[in-house]
């Protein structure tokens, strides 16, 4: 890899400058949870996020340009193009779940999407929903309304970038049921290149930005088992902790269960087993 200058420490990831049109990003094995960095790790984490999330760059660059460029040996580190990216994040959401699910009991709606009366936690929706969210520097990021995150993003962009984020989901979903999976909703992230061009970055469709759930066991009216960070959500959250900085340490039985999870949906939605892609990074392009 070229010579880096590190400009930033995300949740997961640490930020280097190549040069004025290029990032390397290196996906560290580091879990957030509800915005707060826990401190224990869940080894090979970020060789997960970084495989699955070029797999489907690969599958999706004609329904969407990407930022990669180049796929490191090591597994977790790639070369991306810098953009400017926009203010916020767009949940693609095809059933009632996580913050979706609270927002509808509380109000009917989720994020200004008015919905039916009467649906059941996990349920399937008509059709997928786009909601945003701020990027918060500090602190939980904030649902928004589509009309607020096209004020912030501008009205071209935003629209580009939703057209784009529903066409991904669509695509992964019916990939994902293909594999005995329900992709349950999703997060991305958009920035504009040189040209003004919507361009996906960040990671794509992977157990930190998704929720994954087996399709075998599905039954709507509760929470579903999954292959995402929901195991170690429930687990904080049934330690009694506030959901504010420090989180708790993470017990052994708890991060092999996370990484197991992790492995599952990458081996599962990739049908390529973790030990070769540690080996070969590159069969996952």
């Amino acid at each position: 890899m070229p010579e880096a200058v590190h400009l930033a420490s995300g949740k997961v990831r640490e930020v280097y400058a190549l040069d004025d049109d290029r990032l390397q990003l290196v996906a560290s094995d580091r879990i957030s949870t509800f915005d707060v960095i826990l401190p224990t790790p869940i080894p090979d984490k970020g060789r997960v996020l970084t495989g699955m999330s070029a797999f489907w760059f690969a599958r999706t660059r004609e329904l969407v340009p990407n930022h990669l460029l180049e796929l490191g040996d090591d597994g977790r580190t790639t070369i991306c193009r810098r953009l400017e990216m926009l203010p916020v994040e767009l949940v693609v959401r095809g059933y009632l779940s996580g913050s979706g699910w609270v927002d509808y009991q509380a109000s009917g709606s989720v994020c200004g999407h008015a919905l039916p009366s009467g649906l059941l936690e996990s349920e399937r929706l008509a059709e997928p929903i786009v909601t945003p969210a701020t990027k918060a520097e500090e602190g939980h990021d904030l649902n928004i309304t589509e009309v607020e995150a096209a004020r912030l993003c501008g009205a071209n962009a935003y629209a580009a970038a939703r057209e784009a984020a529903i066409a991904l989901y669509i695509f992964a979903s019916d990939h994902a049921e293909s594999r005995g999976i329900i992709l349950a909703d999703t997060k991305f992230e958009f920035g504009t290149d040189r040209d003004g061009v919507v361009t996906l970055a960040d990671e794509a469709l992977t157990p930190d930005s998704s929720r994954f759930w087996p399709a075998d066991t599905y039954a709507p009216g509760g929470p579903q088992p999954s292959f995402d960070k929901q195991y170690v959500r429930d687990f904080c959250l049934s330690t009694g902790w506030d959901r504010t900085y420090p989180g708790p340490d993470v017990p052994v039985d708890v991060v092999a269960g996370t990484r197991g999870r992790y492995i599952d949906a990458f081996e599962r939605l990739t049908e390529i087993p973790f030990e070769r892609y540690l080996s070969d990074p590159k069969v996952v392009m």
